[in-house]
């Protein structure tokens, strides 16, 4: 069983819903990372999502494209993210932590370090679960195969505008979560229609047998608690960069406690 799994059955347990918040490694500072992953543990995450820095992140809106490009441009690549991830492990082994990215860095971190490299380096580093954007779930049952060989699940995207064959397909393969996209577009954009993702939940179910997680357009307690009633997860990722995007060094990880510690509170009242 995986931290993933062993997480969602303790909450499942205690009745509560797993809050899932996401940062760009590597930003806003290139060393701040760790100490961000500990704040945010500290604020009552549950499991968190790293982002692995990209020039050309489809899926992003602008305020993580620029946190991407910041990123990068402080040296942060799948290497330095890795490292964080180890760092990380020296002082917590429970709470999880899911790689979310692209495939051209995976592929490219192969090429590089040999064949499988990535997911046995993962493994080491301590990831739970891995999230590429751009790998069709038809295309990944060798990759996800090789995830679960060595305790890591592979985590899926469902939008909107997915069909029912999609939801299967994604069924087969992904493990640990899957995040729903509550929006068409991309992250940190539009309003969020709770009533939407409500009516969509139970059509995911009918499919997908494991947790899911929403996120895209959570940005304050009171939408994470409405989301938080019917999902498994709220994820939240555009507002924590805004959030931190300007502030000085010693200011970003108390900030980032302060506004999780609100949504945790909103979460389980």
């Amino acid at each position: 069983m995986s931290r993933i799994d062993t997480t969602f059955e303790q909450l499942k347990a205690q009745g509560r819903k797993a809050l899932i918040p996401y940062v760009t490694a590597g930003f806003p500072f290139a060393d701040i990372t760790p100490a961000l992953m500990h704040g945010m543990v500290e604020a009552g995450a549950d499991v968190i999502e790293l982002g692995v820095p990209f020039s050309d992140p489809m899926a992003d809106g602008p305020v993580i494209q620029k946190a991407g490009e910041k990123a990068l441009g402080l040296g942060v690549g799948m290497v330095q993210v890795l490292d964080h991830v180890r760092e990380f492990r020296k002082r917590n082994g429970t709470t999880p932590v899911v790689l979310m990215g692209y495939a051209n860095p995976v592929e490219r971190y192969d090429q590089i370090h040999g064949e499988g490299a990535f997911v046995r380096d993962s493994a080491e580093a301590g990831v739970d679960g891995v999230l590429i954007v751009d790998y069709p779930p038809e295309e990944c049952e060798a990759f996800a195969a090789s995830l679960r060989a060595h305790n890591m699940d592979l985590i899926f995207l469902l939008a909107p505008t997915s069909t029912d064959e999609r939801m299967a397909q994604v069924a087969r393969v992904a493990s640990g979560y899957v995040y729903y996209v509550s929006l068409k577009g991309v992250t940190g954009s539009g309003a969020l229609d709770t009533s939407a993702v409500e009516q969509m939940l139970p059509r995911i179910r009918q499919h997908v047998h494991i947790p899911v997680g929403v996120g895209f357009g959570i940005r304050d307690a009171a939408t994470a608690q409405a989301i938080g009633k019917v999902a498994d997860a709220v994820v939240i990722g555009s507002r924590i960069i805004q959030l931190i995007e300007d502030q000085e060094h010693a200011k970003v990880v108390p900030l980032t406690i302060d506004f999780l510690r609100g949504i945790r509170k909103a979460m389980d009242a």
